[in-house]
């Protein structure tokens, strides 16, 4: 019977699992249409007015975190 309720409790917490998962997915998606890179590069020119390079690519990653390292280090190297 125990074996019973655990096989029932895994299940449940797998289906949850899976509709977050599923949520998350598209919360990034979404995050991502409402930033395009024009946006990021216009940010970033404004930030490389006024900073060096490092705290300006901070700064960029902090205004869009879906952004990588690399990411911002490319478009960075683009202006």
């Amino acid at each position: 019977m125990s074996t019973l309720i655990i096989w029932v409790m895994g299940a449940g917490l797998l289906l949850v699992n899976i509709m977050l998962r599923a949520r998350i997915l598209r919360l990034e998606a979404r995050l991502k249409e409402l930033s395009s890179p024009q946006e990021q590069l216009a940010f970033l020119r404004q930030q490389a007015a006024h900073k060096d390079k490092i705290p300006a690519i901070k700064a960029l990653r902090k205004q869009y975190p879906e952004l990588s390292l690399v990411e911002a280090n490319n478009l960075w190297q683009q202006i």
